[in-house]
């Protein structure tokens, strides 16, 4: 026998509440893990960042939990307008971000205040959600329902937000969309209960015109993320790419070509050869006609390039994790052209991999040992970084480098960052590695500091090897690389190990004292 038709109609539109939960509690956390995204991408240190979103997110959803005791009238209403309202803010918010870095001197108040908002909105829905819920269910079984799809939404957000969204929409797409489906459920739910509400017109057409925006919004999302992207560079952008692993942005300003990762200057092509050159030579003077390379990091194929000057080169490894920038520098004309076609090169062989876990494989598998090392990964700015500038990192050395093949690492500004940069340097000794620091004038960056690695003592190389055309080195130069000004002595730090991460530390700290993005000039 079938049921009555009010009672059908009950289950419907209580399946379509529960649905509801789902979609909001998924545009939930999508909104969290912008926020944390764009924090990381803006302000460095992933870790920090997140859990700082993390705890002034949950924070707010508690309050907007408890505001909800207050809504005793028209709950159809304000659930509504707490949908429109969580639309526009949490729709807008990886906008807002991205132009607020350009135009204010702190994110951080903008940053907090969009996530109290939607948290205290978030934390709203549920509430109200579950006094929606049809009478007759027992109070247990509504909050069994209620809270099981919304931890199913916020299943379905952390796992769709990094495979799906992030890589092929971005974040100011991906935060339209979610705003988009929550203005969805309101129109929804204004268009479903027209009976229950208290101003139904005036609730439709809230519902209806923030769609109508966030649609306007999304079809728009690319030109809103460049022009936002534009305000964060001196110069016009040629390209801006967004992998799984970072943000990859060439500007050009006449002559002058950046790359710039996450926003942090990685080269000017105006002074880049004094980095490479300062990088790779000094190494390969140690090592006498090396053979074999490895570069760990170093995707743009520049250290590459000065190796393969070298005709003793007959192989080289480069391990960079990130697809994307391999692919953009071995496959875009105006790029490759800056390498001189480095990654083209049948003497290298490019592995997309996690420098640590590649190293720690090559050991693993007995592979042959590298008369020279390069190791030019970005900044530690973060702790996924950090553990490549580790002393656990530094002892695999011993396994890949030969007992007379020479390792550099870049290691950062000893002017701008000396505790960052004399942390490194104390950190490749305690992994019982020989070391010398040494450091190069170069004009995008100021002076830079590179450290200079051996499994044997040896002293410091005074003439470059023959071969290559050098632009900035010279056997006059290159001794007094290794000298240091009496206001630039060795400092007391602690060494950085997997477990403490005291570089992050530091050089987050003297960040902040600059008031800047990076040692290396950036947004």
């Amino acid at each position: 026998m079938q049921g009555r038709p009010g009672d059908q109609r009950t289950r419907l539109r209580a399946r379509l509440l529960l649905f509801s939960v789902l979609i909001v509690a998924t545009c939930g956390l999508v909104y969290e893990l912008i926020s944390a995204t764009m924090a990381s991408y803006l302000l460095g240190d992933s870790v920090t960042q997140f859990s700082l979103v993390i705890g002034v997110y949950l924070s707010a959803m508690g309050l907007g939990s408890w505001l909800s005791k207050y809504f005793d009238r028209h709950l159809y209403d304000r659930f509504v307008s707490v949908q429109v309202a969580i639309a526009f803010v949490g729709g807008f918010s990886a906008t807002a971000l991205f132009f607020g870095f350009a135009w204010l001197s702190d994110v951080r108040p903008l940053l907090f205040g969009i996530l109290i908002v939607v948290g205290t909105l978030v934390g709203l829905e549920i509430p109200l959600l579950m006094r929606l819920m049809p009478k007759g269910e027992q109070f247990k079984d509504v909050v069994a329902r209620v809270l099981a799809f919304d931890y199913l939404g916020a299943l379905a957000a952390s796992l769709l937000f990094p495979l799906f969204f992030l890589p092929h929409l971005g974040l100011v797409r991906t935060s339209l969309l979610f705003g988009l489906l929550n203005a969805l459920v309101a129109w929804w739910s204004a268009s479903t209960f027209k009976a229950e509400l208290h101003r139904p017109r005036r609730a439709w057409m809230q519902a209806a015109l923030a769609a109508l925006v966030l649609t306007g919004g999304l079809l728009a999302g690319k030109r809103l993320e460049s022009a936002g992207e534009r305000q964060l560079f001196d110069a016009p952008i040629l390209l801006s790419e967004k992998s799984p692993y970072q943000r990859l942005t060439i500007t050009r300003w006449r002559e002058d070509l950046r790359l710039y990762i996450d926003g942090n200057l990685q080269f000017s092509s105006l002074d880049e050869h004094r980095y490479h050159e300062a990088l790779v030579h000094p190494a390969v003077a140690l090592a006498h006609n090396p053979r074999r390379a490895l570069i760990l990091g170093g995707g743009d194929g520049m250290a590459a390039r000065e190796l393969l000057e070298h005709p003793s080169i007959e192989h080289i490894d480069l391990v960079d994790l990130d697809p994307a920038m391999t692919r953009l520098f071995r496959e875009r004309e105006v790029l490759s052209d800056l390498n001189e076609g480095a990654l083209n090169d049948p003497r290298l062989t490019v592995h997309n991999a996690d420098a640590m876990k590649w190293v720690e494989g090559h050991i693993r598998d007995e592979g042959e040992p590298y008369e020279v090392v390069i190791i030019d990964l970005p900044d530690p700015n973060n702790f996924s970084l950090g553990k490549l500038y580790s002393r656990s990192f530094y002892r695999l050395l011993h396994g890949v480098l030969t007992p007379d093949g020479a390792a550099v690492v870049q290691a950062t500004s000893p002017y701008l960052a000396p505790r960052s940069y004399w942390c490194i340097v104390e950190t490749i000794a305690a992994a019982e590695l020989h070391v010398r620091p040494y450091h190069a004038h170069v004009p995008a960056f100021g002076d830079w500091g590179f450290a200079l690695v051996t499994r044997r003592p040896h002293a410091a190389p005074t003439r470059l090897a023959a071969g290559p055309n050098y632009e900035f080195l010279s056997d006059e130069l290159l001794p007094t690389l290794f000298a240091f000004p009496s206001d630039q002595a060795p400092e007391e730090v602690e060494i950085n190990t997997l477990n403490e991460q005291m570089l992050v530390r530091y050089y987050e700290e003297e960040l902040r004292g600059q008031g800047v993005g990076s040692p290396r000039e950036g947004i």
